[in-house]
C-alpha cells in the first residue's frame, strides 16, 4: 500500500544536437489536476515543437501517455517507463522540445525522452508515502526519558512535543509497528502513558533512517 510520489514540481533541461529538452514534472491526484497541468506547460511553450507527456495516478490505476507528434513509441512510452521504473505514482511528466533541425532518430528520441524525464525526477523531492498511525503520547516527566529512548527503535517521527504539565507528544508510526510499540509502551511505563491514536493516515517517511 505505501508508494513514492514527489513532494512540489521541478523541472531540468539538457540540449541534444542542438534540440532542447525540457523535463517537468509536478505532483498530481486526479486526471483533472495532470491535464491542467499539461495544459500549463503547453501555455508556456506555445512555440515548442512538441510537449510529450506521461502520468500514473493511484486513483483506479490510471497511466496515460502522448507522443504529440512524435514517431509512435519514441517519446510518451519512454516517460512513462521511466516513471514506472522509479516506482513513482501521483505524478505527472511533461517533456518540451523545442527542434534544432538535426533529426535524433527513433533510438535517439528515447534516449533524449528518457534523459529529460530522468534529469526532472532527480531533481525533485521524492517522498516515501507509508500507511502509519498519529499518536498523542502524555506522561509525566518522570517517563519522558525513557519514551524518547526507545521510540528511534521503532522509526517514528515526532511531529509536534509539549512540555506544560505534563509532556505529551504526537507522532508517526509505520501501521505494521503501531501495535509492537504500543504494548512496549506500556510495559516500559508500567501503564503509566495515556496512548491516544488519531487515526490512519500517509504520510513521508523518505527521512526515516533504516
Amino acid at each position: 500500500m505505501n508508494y513514492c510520489t514527489i513532494s512540489e514540481p521541478s523541472e531540468a533541461s539538457f540540449i541534444e544536437k542542438r534540440s532542447e529538452f525540457i523535463g517537468y514534472i509536478s505532483p498530481v491526484s486526479t486526471n483533472e489536476e495532470a491535464v491542467d497541468f499539461i495544459n500549463s506547460i503547453k501555455a508556456r511553450h506555445r512555440k515548442a515543437k512538441h510537449n510529450v507527456y506521461a502520468y500514473i495516478l493511484r486513483k483506479d490505476n490510471i497511466s496515460r501517455y502522448s507522443d504529440d507528434g512524435e514517431p509512435q513509441g519514441t517519446a510518451g512510452v519512454p516517460v512513462l517507463d521511466v516513471l514506472q521504473k522509479r516506482g513513482l505514482t501521483d505524478v505527472c511528466v511533461v517533456v518540451t522540445r523545442y527542434f534544432g533541425g538535426i533529426l535524433l532518430g527513433g533510438g535517439g528520441l528515447v534516449r533524449a525522452y528518457s534523459h529529460a524525464t530522468t534529469l526532472a525526477c532527480d531533481s525533485a523531492h521524492i517522498m516515501n508515502m507509508c500507511l502509519c498511525h498519529r499518536l498523542k503520547i502524555t506522561s509525566d516527566y518522570g517517563l519522558y526519558g525513557k519514551i524518547s529512548y526507545i521510540l528511534p527503535n521503532f522509526d517514528t517521527i515526532t511531529v509536534n512535543s509539549d512540555f506544560s504539565d505534563n509532556v505529551t507528544l504526537e507522532i508517526l508510526v509505520l501501521s505494521e509497528k503501531f501495535d509492537s510499540l504500543k504494548k512496549e509502551l506500556i510495559e516500559l511505563t508500567n501503564n503509566q502513558v495515556e496512548i491516544v491514536d488519531e487515526g490512519e493516515l500517509f504520510e513521508d517517511f523518505s527521512s526515516v533512517q533504516k
